[in-house]
């Protein structure tokens, strides 16, 4: 039984396969590398540096930034290893059958769902929200909360003329004539003023699944197209991280960089949530948190398949993409941080930090907090269209090895893309994207992508040990140190997301083991040829 759950794929396997793909190869190393930096900028730049400098440490979120993109580049050079030397659709999944077997690739195919399906999904929910942003931005208009939020989320809203009857804290919370409450505060007020408050619920997130319906059917249009649209998406916003950058150095305060990395504290925030604030532990909080944007540069291995020179192409647009985002990383943080305190991102800023701190600290300058909303929403756009191409893939490679339903592995006739995926993944992501809220998948998409990282790196130490004859057209140098490095740092990052999320990642894999052993381990086509 132990053989026939760690059977290896060998190289025969590989090429039959790549010699048989219906999939187009139109990807060269400049589409694969804008694929790869579509993936990376979004949220975790645009939101979560504010959210990094404010809980955890202050300016020195630039440390973070670098902490966490050095742990990214361990796995960057293993994941480019392997795609020059295994160069087929499936990414962490391919890999570990390669060097693991495939009970292990199993595992990680189905944990690659929470990275690429889910992340999709929360990426869109975050998308919805600054949709509204841009709408009242541009237009004055807003939508209804019903109907860009879950049927789990609500808010206690106040309007109008009854706003002044509030105490004076709660009145100064007021933003164009609405009051909200968190519940805490809606249980502390005396009758005849809860009488005044009214409780929204959500009921469906429409412009979130919108756009994973708008996103899909790009994707079965074709590859050629989708990358088309992803590189215009790219230049727009690296176009506006670059002007952040070059235009706030000047209007940076000093005072804002002193010191650069705080006093270890203790911080407890609105949500009385306590954080290690400050110190070398509060910047590897950081390092934590902002990990989330990283995520993505993984996602270009999977679509090795339709790349040109997939041996070549593949580590460039791997390790370039990663390169140039860790750079504009760490200058945006550097610049964001300067710009704007850590009460700023505490207080008024928030989730929109970036915009208000252009607004605040760069007189003249609010058509470029305008072109931030924009560019925040075709960043978030790029994420969801390589997410979803990333997953599509993914279970084109499972269903290929038989341990999923054909249905996943069959192929336009027309545009030559895994169509009928991309269409059940709609309705698997749409749901979650219209009915569940964001936080709730979060920080489970962080989490399956550090355990895909931990097993590439450790798949490339497997196959050095095993295979060193094998040809590789890029090497990860200094293995197994690299490789191990990377899996520290990436036991690091999951350490830091505490117990709740790896109780979630538990769960999600006995799933998974319920499914393999089921159907997928009955029609694995490598045990059917071993038989």
């Amino acid at each position: 039984m132990k053989d026939k759950l760690f059977a290896r794929k060998n190289i025969t396997h590989f090429n039959n396969e790549i010699e048989s793909s219906q999939l187009k190869r139109t990807l060269g190393k400049w589409s694969l590398m804008a694929l790869g930096i579509g993936a990376i900028i979004g949220a975790g730049l645009f939101v979560r540096t504010a959210s990094a400098a404010a809980n955890n440490a202050g300016p020195a979120v630039t440390i973070g930034f670098i902490i966490a993109g050095i742990g990214c580049a361990f796995a960057g050079l293993c994941y480019a290893e392997f795609a020059s030397m295994i160069p087929i659709a499936g990414s962490a999944y391919t890999y570990s059958y390669a060097t693991m077997g495939e009970f292990v690739a199993w595992l990680i195919g189905w944990d690659l769902v929470l990275e690429y399906a889910l992340g999709a999904a929360t990426v869109g929910i975050a998308w919805s929200e600054y949709l509204n942003k841009f709408l009242f931005q541009f237009f004055h208009v807003s939508i209804p909360y019903q109907f860009y939020h879950s049927p789990f989320e609500h808010i206690n809203r106040v309007v109008g003329d009854a706003i002044t009857q509030f105490p004076a804290d709660m009145i100064a919370k007021a933003k164009e004539g609405v009051l909200i409450l968190t519940d805490k505060e809606l249980s502390s007020l005396p009758a005849n003023l809860a009488s005044a408050v009214s409780i929204v619920h959500g009921v469906i997130n429409i412009p979130a699944l919108f756009i994973i319906f708008a996103l899909t059917l790009l994707l079965i249009r074709g590859m050629k197209e989708s990358s088309f649209v992803n590189g215009l998406i790219v230049i727009t916003k690296v176009a506006i991280v670059i002007l952040v950058i070059a235009l706030g150095w000047s209007y940076m305060n000093p005072v804002n960089h002193t010191p650069f990395i705080p006093a270890a504290q203790e911080y407890v925030d609105a949500q009385h949530v306590s954080h290690n604030y400050g110190g070398w532990l509060g910047i590897f909080g950081a390092a934590g948190v902002v990990f989330f944007a990283f995520i993505g540069f993984d996602a270009v291995s999977t679509a090795a398949q339709e790349s040109k020179n997939p041996q070549k192409d593949m580590p460039i647009g791997i390790l370039g993409s990663l390169a140039i985002c860790t750079v504009l990383y760490i200058l945006f943080s550097y610049v964001l941080t300067g710009l704007a305190s850590v009460e700023d991102f505490r207080t008024q800023g928030k989730e929109a930090s970036v915009v208000f701190a252009i607004q605040h600290y760069m007189p003249g300058y609010e058509w470029l907090a305008k072109c931030v909303t924009v560019a925040i929403l075709a960043g978030f756009s790029s994420v969801i269209l390589v997410m979803l191409m990333g997953q599509s893939r993914v279970f084109f490679s499972m269903s290929r090895d038989g341990l999923v339903p054909k249905m996943f592995s069959d192929v336009h006739p027309k545009f030559h893309t895994p169509y009928k995926s991309n269409i059940l993944f709609l309705g698997f992501v749409g749901i979650f994207a219209a009915f569940v809220p964001g936080d709730i998948v979060g920080d489970m998409t962080s989490i399956g992508t550090l355990f895909a990282f931990i097993l590439v790196c450790a798949g490339v130490w497997v196959m050095r040990v095993k295979q060193p004859e094998l040809p590789r057209k890029f090497k990860t140098p200094l293995v197994p140190l690299v490789p191990i490095l990377g899996i520290g740092v990436c036991l690091l990052m999951i350490y830091g997301l505490g117990w709740p999320n790896w109780v979630r990642l538990g769960v999600w894999m006995v799933i998974g083991l319920v499914i393999y052993f089921a159907y997928g381990i009955k029609n694995s086509k490598l045990r059917e040829g071993n038989k």
